[in-house]
């Protein structure tokens, strides 16, 4: 099926879109090469700097590659750029939904193939978050992003014990939107505070070699705040 021919305003944009619903629909299936930059510069009606532009625009996103002397191949039909800007607007329920989907079953197979130096990383994490808490044990007001930064610190360490690169690599493009969600309820008072024996706990587990501890820890660990969010929404 051809392109449709770009107008002639926003033309890199223009030609991103197209050639990304082009892969989304199955147009060259993955691992298949596009057609050569002349080939869509004319099924477009576009200059060839212009279909360059939007092609580099879906490298960058991970849709595309390029092989030196071989052409541009489809590596993906989904755009995670795409994928981020979703959560990016999710809220924080709908966050702790999914951390808890990840970070239960990244514990239980944490707890099957850490090694020492994962949790070195998590202490390192807890102990670096203590330093920014007030005398009552509570975030200081004035470093609630480095409090936070360190909270993510120890659930990413939690989630790279699990030795899994897609985990992992999800995980990551994820962190984002759990570091906002988590900065919005330390600011937020009906919100309940990070309890560090519930981290140490989870921690624990981990090192016990008990997948099944391991996963119910993260999940009670993150069930809490998920509560108080339902309870703040009128939901049971």
């Amino acid at each position: 099926m051809a392109l449709q021919a770009a107008g002639r305003q926003s033309l890199v944009d223009t030609v991103v879109d197209q050639l990304r619903g082009q892969v989304a629909a199955g147009e060259w299936a993955v691992g298949e090469r596009i057609p050569a930059e002349h080939a869509l510069a004319e099924q477009l009606q576009v200059g060839r700097n212009t279909v360059r532009e939007a092609v580099r625009v879906l490298v960058h996103a991970g849709m595309l590659r390029s092989r030196q002397g071989e052409g541009t191949f489809v590596v993906s039909t989904a755009d995670p750029g795409e994928i981020m800007r979703g959560l990016q607007l999710a809220g924080v329920r709908d966050v702790l939904e999914l951390r808890i989907a990840l970070e239960a079953e990244a514990a239980r197979l944490a707890a099957l193939r850490h090694e020492p130096a994962d949790l070195e990383r998590m202490r390192a994490a807890l102990d670096a978050q203590a330093a920014f808490e007030d005398p009552d044990g509570q975030p200081d007001s004035g470093h609630l992003e480095l409090y936070a930064d360190h909270d993510v610190e120890f659930h990413k360490a939690v989630v790279e014990a699990a030795h899994n690169p897609a985990l992992t690599a999800t995980y990551t493009w994820f962190s984002s939107s759990v570091r906002e969600a988590l900065v919005t309820a330390l600011g937020d008072r009906d919100m309940p505070r990070i309890i560090h024996g519930d981290h140490h706990a989870l921690m624990t587990a981990i090192a016990s070699g008990d997948p099944e501890a391991a996963g119910q820890a993260a999940r009670t660990l993150l069930e809490r705040p998920k509560q108080a969010v339902e309870s703040l929404l009128g939901e049971s």
